[in-house]
């Protein structure tokens, strides 16, 4: 049940449950980046009005001092204690993981943000670009080293009018709304990990798609064919997920 055109990673955790990541593309993350570069620029002022106001007290060092973490460490500090978001990912809805999906460690956060000047070089930004656009999870440089991601945050992807307490135990949140369904025969593992992925990524598989991925399923896992495919098969994942 997946397909090339779906921009979604799956990540297995040591007790064999399977999840999704959905990678952020290059355009939401260039809007981030704006958006952080906009912050840093007004941070920047602020830094320099106040050295001119107490230069005579500290001369230029405190200057060099400030300008210095601001710099280098403005990411790395919003990454580490914000759950792996600066203001301009948070307002983008996307985060900074590691490859495995977990939260991303100061480490890699600093490694991933030190190796920024080599995605910059001369600040044309081609490395950076190139690397994105021929990685399947739009991984930079920097990324590659630290072994980070940038992904969507759950709550960027999940409508909060469909989160229930019972949904969310299988990382779906947003089916509260969809009638349960019972398979008419025993699932598998294979089988139910498909079924719960499924229902994962259909918020942006789009009708049609979910349509035809559901229609090879729904009629040999419910004697109810009538039914819609797609609802047939998320109502199988609302009970699955119960």
């Amino acid at each position: 049940m997946t397909h090339p055109a779906d921009s979604s990673l799956t990540v297995q955790t040591p007790e064999g449950i399977e999840y999704a990541l959905y990678p952020a593309g290059i355009l939401i993350r260039a809007c981030a980046w704006a958006i952080d570069g906009l912050i840093q620029g007004v941070l920047w002022l602020v830094v320099i009005i106040s050295i001119g106001l107490i230069s005579e007290l500290t001369g230029i060092w405190f200057y060099l001092i400030l300008a210095f973490i601001l710099d280098w460490f403005y990411h790395t500090a919003f990454e580490v204690f914000c759950w792996g978001q600066s203001p301009g990912k948070r307002v983008m809805g996307i985060q900074v993981v590691c490859g495995d999906g977990s939260p991303v460690n100061p480490g890699a956060s600093f490694l991933r943000n030190l190796l920024r000047f080599a995605d910059t070089f001369l600040s044309l930004y081609l490395i950076a670009f190139i690397c994105m656009l021929v990685s399947p999870a739009f991984r930079r440089f920097g990324d590659l080293a630290a072994d980070t991601l940038v992904v969507y945050s759950g709550s960027a992807r999940t409508p909060l009018r469909f989160s229930s307490p019972a949904s969310q135990k299988a990382g779906i949140t947003w089916i509260a709304n969809v009638k349960a369904v019972s398979p008419s025969k025993q699932l598998n593992y294979e089988e139910k990990q498909a079924i719960l992925s499924f229902a994962r990524r259909y918020p942006v598989l789009g009708k049609a798609r979910s349509d035809e991925i559901a229609g090879i399923w729904a009629d040999t896992l419910n004697e109810n064919s009538q039914a819609d495919a797609s609802e047939t098969l998320l109502g199988i994942a609302k009970v699955l997920g119960a």
